[in-house]
């Protein structure tokens, strides 16, 4: 049995590979940016988002290409969204979960801004600021969604969910291993009911309401998150405490580091008051279109 085991994993993983070179032939050649993206991780993740049909992966693969060659999430520097995150509405965590991948943290109740576009450009800035922090062979990121003093006043609009979940599914697939919602109030329920519905059903079984006096979906949390760093809004032994001006600086040092990694010189940020002073950035690597 153990043989037979072990023979199984073996053919999957060759047909897994296998399915990954198909894909690879199926979009062609590719050069810079494009080429940089499209690691054979990346084509699993499209492949695994589509169950592993090559057509469909492909499809899906070059409709983000298309989205990347024009919004450009690789180039938005904090500098350009540091208002956006002034309230630590959404940030990266200082801690991972117990498989070592990286945790956003989002309180909605933070919410300072109206406009739908630049909280979609800030999120999906710390989307790729999330990715670039995945430990080696991670692929996956999870988040903490706080819903203390959460109102109708702070919620995000229908539209703007609708937007946010779909450049989620469509662009970061299989990015998302666990969403935590943390304590949400009972008329929640009927926004999520609507937000659910542009949910696929693999994303949906991602999402996890955790009440703090039901045992079995804190024992659940607990399952993924050490309690000596799960911060004690969450449940937990830790201290949350955004420091604008300190995160900042974090964000300004991996803005050099994505930069990098993308193949644009950019000078280091100087930071005062928590914001960031723009780079002068100098392309050293054509980009792909």
């Amino acid at each position: 049995m153990f043989l037979r085991r072990r023979h199984t994993q073996k053919d999957d993983s060759e047909q897994r590979d296998a399915k990954v070179i198909e894909l690879r032939t199926a979009i062609g050649p590719l050069s810079g940016r494009c080429s940089l993206f499209c690691t054979d991780a990346c084509l699993m993740r499209y492949l695994e988002a589509r169950n592993w049909n090559v057509d469909k992966a492909r499809k899906m693969l070059e409709e983000t290409l298309k989205w990347r060659s024009t919004y450009k999430p690789e180039e938005i520097r904090w500098h350009e969204v540091a208002h956006e995150g002034e309230t630590g509405k959404v940030s990266r965590a200082s801690f991972h979960d117990r498989q070592g991948r990286t945790v956003l943290i989002l309180r909605p109740e933070m919410q300072n801004t109206t406009s739908a576009e630049n909280n979609i450009r800030y999120l999906v800035y710390l989307l790729e600021n999330a990715i670039i922090n995945l430990s080696e062979g991670q692929e996956q990121m999870s988040w903490l969604i706080d819903f203390t003093g959460f109102s109708l006043n702070t919620s995000v609009p229908i539209r703007t969910a609708r937007d946010i979940i779909y450049i989620l599914q469509s662009h970061y697939p299989e990015r998302l291993a666990i969403a935590f919602l943390y304590n949400p109030p009972r008329f929640f329920e009927a926004f999520y009911k609507a937000v659910r519905y542009f949910l696929d059903p693999k994303t949906a079984q991602k999402v996890k309401f955790v009440y703090p006096k039901n045992k079995d979906s804190v024992e659940m949390m607990q399952l993924y998150f050490d309690i000596e760093n799960l911060p004690n809004e969450f449940g937990g032994n830790a201290t949350l405490k955004y420091d604008h001006e300190e995160f900042s600086r974090l964000m300004a040092q991996d803005d050099v580091k994505t930069a990098k990694f993308c193949g644009i010189d950019e000078k280091p940020y100087q930071i005062g008051n928590g914001h960031s002073v723009a780079p002068e950035p100098a392309p050293i690597a054509q980009q792909a279109s």
